[in-house]
């Protein structure tokens, strides 16, 4: 039996008083997609940023590959090498260039020489079409070319799984699809991924499964066509009821 490549038990976090994530569960296969939905303030994105522990959860385990995200053997950097995350905000580093941003976390952080990490660096760039932009900064790409260099340095350190938070959310709409694009070539390719998105037309498209966030709960879960054309649960009904109204679906 295959071992989950991610799994999630009883995962709760408070911040303060606000319970935010309440007792979750959630096992993700090898190569799997699972797009997580629901409104604003559900949980999706502190669910995403407990599991490379960039946010510390009060109960539940979390584990890679069947070994905890606690266990001291992953040493300092290990988990955020096999573990990559994308922000909906870019996060790079203004003065530094697409090529300085791409490398700095593989070379300071885990150790590759600086050849290889510039080498493995213009292979990605190459592969998403800004291989003619690793001397720029980021003020001189678009808001879709810095999303772009945002993937391939989450992909710099040839992760296993994936985790995309509203990666098109600060996009004009006409970049949206360029930055989908290169999620459904991650998808061909195999990668392991949890994205949360508002897109739900993508979600249907490029999902495995999708998870319905309410209240910090997974209230629902699904194949997307099964959960988009006939969801179960009374909130996600309603959810998807506005996302139709609103014509995001």
């Amino acid at each position: 039996m295959t071992l989950p490549r991610l799994s999630i038990e009883g995962l709760t976090k408070y911040f303060g008083e606000v319970l935010v994530l309440d007792d979750i569960s959630l096992d993700v296969a090898p190569h799997e997609v699972v797009c997580l939905i629901g409104a604003s303030g559900s949980g999706k994105s502190t669910l995403l940023r407990c599991i490379n522990k960039l946010t510390e959860f009060d109960y539940g385990t979390i584990a890679l590959d069947g070994v905890s995200i606690d266990d001291p053997g992953w040493g300092r950097n290990g988990l955020y090498r096999r573990v990559g995350i994308v922000f909906q905000s870019y996060n790079l580093f203004p003065h530094m260039s697409v090529m300085e941003n791409i490398t700095l976390a593989p070379i300071k952080v885990h150790g590759i020489a600086r050849a290889e990490a510039r080498a493995n660096a213009r292979e990605l760039l190459a592969a998403f079409g800004m291989d003619s932009r690793g001397d720029a900064y980021p003020e001189q790409l678009s808001g879709g070319q810095q999303q772009r260099v945002a993937i391939v340095r989450a992909l710099a350190t040839h992760p296993e799984v994936l985790l995309l938070d509203e990666v098109t959310a600060a996009l004009d709409p006409e970049l949206v699809g360029e930055v989908l694009a290169i999620i459904r070539r991650l998808k061909a390719e195999g990668m392991t991924m949890v994205i949360v998105t508002h897109e739900m037309g993508f979600a249907r498209e490029v999902a495995d499964r999708v998870c319905f966030l309410s209240d910090g709960r997974i209230v629902e879960e699904g194949e997307p066509g099964t959960l988009f054309s006939a969801p179960r649960h009374p909130r996600t009904q309603k959810f998807l009821q506005r996302i139709i109204e609103a014509g995001r679906l």
